[in-house]
């Protein structure tokens, strides 16, 4: 009984805690997603890029031997 006691008690200070947040607003997040997705972009341009050149490398470091 103790233990229901004690985790009801916690899931109230858990709900008080949650009522304490200061959420983002939408602009917020949705300024952030496009941050996000912008660098996303870029690092994978980026890292297309290198794949390519250091295959190429590779593949006319194979065709010498």
């Amino acid at each position: 009984m103790n233990a229901l006691k004690n985790a009801l008690m916690f899931l109230n200070e858990v709900k008080a805690e949650i009522f304490k947040i200061t959420w983002p607003s939408r602009e917020d997040v949705v300024g952030t997603v496009i941050i996000v997705c912008f660098f996303t972009l870029v690092m994978a341009a980026i890292l297309g890029g290198m794949d390519v050149v250091f295959g190429l490398i590779i593949k006319k470091i194979l065709t010498l031997y």
